[in-house]
């Protein structure tokens, strides 16, 4: 029956890989509908519980959220094939992309992705807002998060927002009921395999010349400091690779990062794409090992981190300051995701695109009244840019 549990569950986890778009500010909402609503795995709390967890830590929030959720329904076995089945196909895809060199010469092919993508981000917003704004001092860190992260774009914003939002209703902690407490055992294991991956790396790559090496520990030192999603890894990558070590063209980046943005799965599969085109001219072995580095060094950060974090969470949840602490954590969610859809918002906005507004409040109707999938919402985005190119 477990088994049988288990393999449903990846099933699932591969329809997600395939139809989720838009980033971890929509993923979550697309986890609910499909893990919680209609399948019913854990419940809405826990989900919600697992997203704010993950969001205090560096790496790509929504890839973590499910293999914390793979962890928890099957242990550390179901986590590894979640995280494999989950970043598969966005990773093919990318590698694909490199190889085939085929660039876009005109952005005009992807020119309506970018507000599909801001609509589903607002829609997001809104439904997270509903399930986790309880009350006016929610609505209120909501509005300050989304201030302070529209105006202060920086790496650093996340993880300062959540703390102090998470700090600020903690003091709330009385009107959680009390639970017996235990001695805490913290398994440190997984911490150790996170910076000693850190470590050792960055020695290595002091001491060695070797091209996949240094993909590596530039990938995995990226994946242990970005927080915030795609938007923030994007440009730290742009300055490494193109602008400092200038093993990647300035177009072909961006085009990789357009592509990335209009398929499904994580954003961070994008390093695939760049660990392709960095081994470039070396042989299609080695270019397959760089996609595979790329996307080994992105992804391996956030899984040890979860991995250590997540086993310790249920000790932490006897404190009812942590608990408290969840509301203002979920509301500075709400917040973030607030603010980056302003962030993409006002170049349309002073560019006066009518047509890019009007592309955010047709995707807006469409999701609001119909039940079309998002895929088919991008796959027409693409449709529709790919005509207005010919």
């Amino acid at each position: 029956m477990k088994l049988s549990k288990h393999y449903d569950f990846l099933k699932d986890v591969l329809v997600l890989a395939f139809t989720t778009f838009g980033g971890p500010q929509v993923h979550l909402a697309m986890f609910i509908n499909r893990l919680v609503h209609k399948k019913k795995y854990l419940t809405e709390e826990e989900l919600l519980e697992i997203q704010a967890l993950c969001s205090f830590l560096p790496g790509p929030s929504s890839t973590q959220t499910l293999i914390a959720v793979g962890y928890k329904l099957g242990g550390p076995n179901l986590a590894y094939l979640t995280l494999f089945l989950w970043i598969a196909p966005a990773v093919t895809i990318m590698t694909m992309a490199a190889f085939g060199m085929t660039y876009l010469e005109n952005r005009e092919i992807v020119r309506f992705i970018q507000p599909i993508g801001i609509a589903f981000i607002i829609h997001s917003g809104i439904l997270l807002g509903k399930l986790v704004l309880k009350n006016t001092s929610n609505y209120v860190l909501m509005i300050l998060v989304a201030a302070f992260a529209f105006y202060f774009q920086s790496p650093w914003v996340c993880p300062i927002a959540l703390i102090v939002s998470g700090t600020i209703t903690s003091f709330n902690y009385k009107d959680h009921p009390r639970q017996n407490k235990h001695r805490m055992i913290i398994p440190w294991a997984n911490f150790n395999l996170f910076w000693g991956f850190l470590v050792f790396l960055a020695l290595l790559g002091h001491f060695t010349d070797s091209m996949p090496l240094l993909l590596f520990e530039n990938f995995y030192r990226n994946g242990s400091l970005v927080f915030g999603g795609g938007q923030v890894l994007a440009p730290m990558l742009f300055t490494e690779f193109v602008e400092f070590k200038e093993v990647i063209r300035s177009d072909d980046f961006l085009t990789g990062m357009a592509l990335s943005q209009a398929l499904p799965g994580p954003v961070f599969a994008f390093t695939s794409y760049l660990g392709t085109l960095a081994m470039k001219g070396h042989g299609i072995g080695q270019q397959l090992l760089g996609s595979a580095v790329g996307a080994a060094g992105i992804f391996l950060p956030g899984t040890f981190l979860i991995f250590f974090v997540y086993r310790i969470w249920g000790q932490l949840k006897q404190f009812r300051a942590i608990r408290a602490s969840l509301d203002g954590i979920n509301s500075a969610s709400v917040g973030l995701t607030l603010g980056a859809a302003v962030s993409f918002l006002e170049p349309i906005l002073v560019q006066k695109d009518w047509l890019g507004i009007g592309t955010i409040l047709v995707t807006l109707l469409i999701i609001r009244f119909t039940k079309i999938p998002s895929f088919y919402i991008f796959l027409g985005g693409l449709a529709i840019g790919l005509i207005v190119y010919l």
